[in-house]
Formats: C-alpha cells, structure tokens, sequence
C-alpha cells in the first residue's frame, strides 16, 4: 500500500518541476481567453475605425470601377492600378489588423507569461501513434472540450437568438427604408448582437481560465517518488552529504588537535571534558579556546598535550563550564576570566620553576566558577 501511495501523483509540481515545462512550451493556455480577446478588441477597433474604413473602402470602389477607355483595353495598366487598389486597402486596414495582432499575442501573456521555447518547435512522431491519439480522443480532457464547445455554441447561440427577438421589430423595418438607411440601421443591429454575443464569452472565459489553471497544475503534479529522487538529484542523497559532513568534522577536527600544541594549559574533568586556552596578550583580550572534546576526543587532546608538554589542569567545575559555554575559536565567557586568570598564573609560575626560578607552585583549589555556568552547578 505505501508503494501504491508514493506512485500516485498527489504532491505539487516543485519549481524545478514548473521550469522544466516551461522549457518544453508547458504552460496553462485558455484558447476562451484568447478567443474573447480577438473578439472584444474587433468589436471596439470595428465601433471606432468603422465609419473611417467604410468611407475608405467606398472611395477605393468608385476609385476602381472608374476608368478610361485607354485604362479598360489595356492589360499593362490593369495590372498596376489593381496592385495600387490592393496596396490602399491594405493601408485601410493596416491599424485595424495590427489591433488584432497585439490583442491575439497579449491573450496568451496574461495567464503564462512570454514563452518562446524551441523544444515546442522539434516533431513529436509519439504524436502520430493511432492508439495513443484514440486515447486522446476518449480522455477526460477530450469531454471537457466537448462540453465546452456545445455550453458554448448553447450560451452564444441563445444570445444570438435574443438579441434578434428582441429587435425583430427594427429588422422588420428595414424593408421599407432606404439602402443607405438600411445600411446604416443593418450594421447597427450586427454591431449590437456581436457586442452581446463577445459579451456573453466573458462567463465562458471566467469558468475556463481557473480551469487551464488547475488541469495545468494537476498534469505537472509529481509523486512521493519524484519529489524524493528531484531532492537526491539538487541537494544530492543523504549518503553522500552524510559523508560530506563527516569528512568535513574530520578536517576540522585535524585542524583543531594542530592547534593543541600550542595551546597554553589543557583543563579536564579529569576524564569526561578537556579545555585546551592559549592566551595571547597582544592578538586577544583573553584567553582563547583552541580545542575541546569529551570522551574518546577529551582522552586524545591529554595525550597530545602530555607529548607536547603543555600543563595539564584538573579543574572539573571550570573544564565543564568552558566546554558548555565556551565556543571554539572564541574568547571565554567574562564570568570565567577570574578563575581562568588563577589557572594562567598557575601555568606561568610552573613554568619559572621548570626554567629553575622559583618554588613550585601548588595547583589552584576552589576556583571561583559560577554555578549557574557549571552544569552539574545548575542541576543541584
């Protein structure tokens, strides 16, 4: 069962998910939208460049059946003043048509954005399997378009319907009035069913948008499975970033036990906790922690400072304060600097006395650690 359950596409498309298919030209489209578009923009460039286009076209029609006697029975100047006709219908209508290019590639940009990807441009033969297109034919995606198309051709259809009932009285009149009032009337009437008709594509457009948007992110949802090896495949598996992390606390390690050398004093527990500080007057305002561990690595830190003679202090309150509240790499805690100063003045008097001046100290007792920094302190 949780096979059956990580094989099921239930998780949501991940952002590397959702540009890869943009690569491929797999964005959410609603052909309604454009459709409505096209259409609004031609109704509203039609009511506002109409009445110019009609007086230009009418002038380019007396314009051409206009001519000459010379003009009629020669082909050579047919030729040119049809190809000059042509030109100046073009010019008419050159605003009009470059609102409907603009309308037609703003549609699309308001659900997916700008998108010209070449992999949407290579042959797909997959594309021409006759099992895999009647599978098509019969899929869910294929009876929603259908219900679409008839809603659709019901809903523009009933309008269409409407609008004529509602003014069959002035299309009945237009029998009796003038061509060129009947005309004018007529294409009235046309305009004012087609704005209705647009109109009416706007509930198709407000069902169909959150639809796209939705089947769109449905076909890119992923599996448990998928998720998981897209994970392995940016951040890499948890094998191998485990190994990465213990090479790198093996590397930090090896350049934390070179720094024991050099340290000042080591402070122990004796056994559990090792604290080695190294003091610097001119580089740090006090002692420094260069080394810390506990057990198997508290053991290693002495041996490396007996072979390296650095002093060796049993101090269990003040080694388990350091390696609570001490970072390595940092300065000591301000409320340790008195009973790390008793320890530091220890390790210089030892050492005047191995140089042969002096008596030898004795190791300091009682060092004034606060309890709430010592944690066997705080959980007495």
């Amino acid at each position: 069962m949780a096979e059956d359950s990580d094989l099921e596409r239930t998780e949501p498309a991940s952002s590397r998910r959702i540009e890869q298919a943009r690569e491929k030209g797999q964005i959410a489209r609603s052909r309604e939208l454009a459709t409505f578009t096209v259409l609004l923009a031609a109704g509203g460039g039609l009511m506002l460049m109409g009445p110019q286009l009609m007086d230009t076209l009418a002038g380019l029609m007396r314009s051409g059946l206009t001519l000459d006697r010379a003009a009629a029975f020669d082909p050579l100047l047919l030729l040119p003043r049809l190809h000059q006709l042509a030109l100046s219908v073009l010019y008419a209508f050159f605003p009009f048509l470059l609102l409907m290019v603009v309308a037609a590639i703003m549609a699309p940009l308001v659900m997916g954005g700008w998108l010209f990807s070449f992999q949407a441009l290579q042959p797909d033969f997959s594309r021409l399997d006759p099992l895999k297109g009647f599978g098509r034919l019969f899929s869910s995606t294929s009876l929603v378009e259908l219900v679409k198309a008839l809603a659709k051709s019901a809903l523009i259809g009933g309008v269409a319907l409407w609008v004529f009932w509602h003014h069959k009285e002035a299309m009945f009149a237009l029998a009796g009035e003038s061509l060129n009032q009947s005309a004018a009337h007529l294409g009235s009437l046309l305009g004012t069913a087609f704005l209705y008709i647009v109109a009416s594509l706007l509930l198709i457009v407000a069902i169909d948008v959150p639809f796209q948007l939705w089947e769109h992110a449905r076909k890119l949802k992923m599996t448990k499975e998928e998720v998981r090896q897209e994970n392995k495949e940016m951040e890499g598996s948890p094998e191998v970033k485990a190994h990465i992390r213990r090479m790198q606390r093996e590397l930090a390690r090896g350049r934390m036990m070179a720094e024991v050398p050099k340290a000042d004093v080591i402070v122990t527990n004796p056994t559990h906790y090792a604290v080695a500080l190294r003091y610097q007057d001119k580089a740090h305002a006090a002692p420094v922690v260069v080394a810390k561990g506990s057990a198997l690595l508290a053991a290693r830190i002495r041996e490396l400072g007996e072979e390296h003679h650095v002093p060796i202090l049993e101090a269990p309150p003040l080694a388990r304060a350091l390696f609570r509240h001490a970072e390595l790499g940092e300065e000591i805690p301000s409320a340790l600097y008195t009973a790390v100063a008793e320890v530091l003045a220890y390790v210089y008097q030892l050492r005047n006395y191995e140089a042969g001046v002096g008596e030898q100290p004795r190791p300091p007792q009682h060092l004034p650690v606060p309890p709430d920094l010592d944690p066997e302190g705080e959980a007495a």
